[in-house]
């Protein structure tokens, strides 16, 4: 069974969706799939690769308005694979990929099609109420919706629309696999060397919805340190803040290789993720921290955050934008040692039985497969 998966982007720094992508391409090869992506690159002498086993197709960026990306050349290029493949799966939002799914005339191709709806459309509340009658068209146009969460869809005004063709999977990680390889010796030596035996850990591209600046906040008077893997367009600003606040314990270490991000998920007390929007519809790196048995803090947005990490189970769960409540649950963290071990054991086991990307790639197989019955 072919499979086309159609998204703005895919590259080696991957963001939330993009580690979706991956991992589902990456499990579903053993369910007798045959995965290829779409994308568009802003390099436009970027040519066609294969990626751990599966094919990205590359069509030039002509221009980008509200993170939105237009490209003329990928109506040819979707029209060609698009009629090699069994069924479309789109990854959603990304209004371009709607003009295209039209303009190609897909419902009438009689090709099963499906959305993973990643996101609300949250920032652009403008842009948004031009986009929404477009947007209800190609979501009543496909086959099958799906969310990554219970919570999100009982949270979306827009999922709760098409709820008779929701189906619910869940984001899975597989801990094996080559994006999360075994540390050497070494590499976690001199890890434990630059930032100690004991801090708090972030992971994440840094954009505005993330939180880090509540987090920074948080710090502010305490000597723990916590620890910022990432870049992203909000770094200068978050640098500019630490240094207001005159943030010794925080330590910026930018965009890091696979090998060092295990490093650090392995040695942290403790994951903390301040995201603070319904932005963050889930949370990679939040997941990333319970497949490695750590304990996490998070804020209630609504999202699938909650459905990750649940409060006094796996972690805490805090109130958005309270930099009060969240250092209270570092504090907490970070003085009881026995708890935080224990909370993040029931992480790990909340990943094996809901989150793993062998779960997640089957249910999707099966999806593929009941669609194209």
């Amino acid at each position: 069974m072919r499979v086309l998966h159609f998204y703005r982007t895919y590259s080696q720094s991957y963001g939330g969706i993009e580690q979706v992508i991956r991992q589902l391409c990456l499990g579903s090869q053993q369910f007798g799939i045959e995965p290829e992506v779409l994308v568009l690159s802003r390099d436009r002498s970027a040519g066609d690769e294969f990626i751990d086993g599966h094919r990205v197709i590359r069509a030039p960026m002509d221009f980008e308005i509200a993170s939105t990306g237009f490209s003329r050349a990928v109506f040819a290029r979707f029209r060609e694979r698009a009629a090699q493949a069994d069924l479309i799966h789109y990854h959603f939002p990304w209004p371009f990929m709607d003009v295209v799914h039209f303009a190609c005339a897909v419902p009438k191709m009689n090709k099963p099609t499906l959305v993973t709806y990643h996101s609300d459309i949250v920032r652009q509340k403008f842009l948004l109420q031009l986009y929404r009658p477009l947007m209800h068209r190609f979501l009543g146009s496909v086959d099958r919706i799906v969310a990554s969460s219970p919570n999100y869809l009982a949270s979306s005004s827009t999922l709760t629309r098409y709820r008779d063709k929701v189906s619910v999977i869940p984001y899975g990680l597989d801990s094996h696999g080559p994006a999360y390889p075994l540390p050497e010796a070494a590499r976690l030596d001199a890890w434990r060397a630059r930032v100690g035996t004991k801090f708090f850990l972030f992971v994440g591209v840094l954009r505005y919805y993330k939180g880090l600046h509540i987090l920074l906040d948080a710090a502010q008077g305490r000597d723990y340190p916590v620890v910022i893997v990432g870049a992203g367009p909000v770094e200068a600003e978050l640098r500019a803040h630490a240094a207001r606040l005159g943030l010794r314990n925080v330590i910026f270490l930018g965009a890091l290789p696979d090998e060092d991000k295990v490093s650090l998920l392995s040695l942290c007390h403790a994951l903390v993720f301040p995201s603070h929007l319904r932005s963050e519809a889930f949370g990679i790196s939040l997941l990333e921290g319970a497949m490695y048995g750590k304990p996490m803090i998070s804020s209630e947005i609504g999202t699938g955050t909650s459905f990750i990490n649940i409060d006094n189970e796996t972690g805490c769960v805090v109130p958005p934008g309270d930099p009060a409540a969240f250092r209270q649950a570092m504090d907490f963290l970070w003085s009881h040692p026995a708890e935080a071990a224990a909370m993040g054991q029931q992480a790990a086991r909340r990943y094996e039985a809901l989150f793993t990307a062998r779960k997640m790639s089957e249910s999707y197989a099966q999806l593929y497969k009941h669609l194209l019955a």
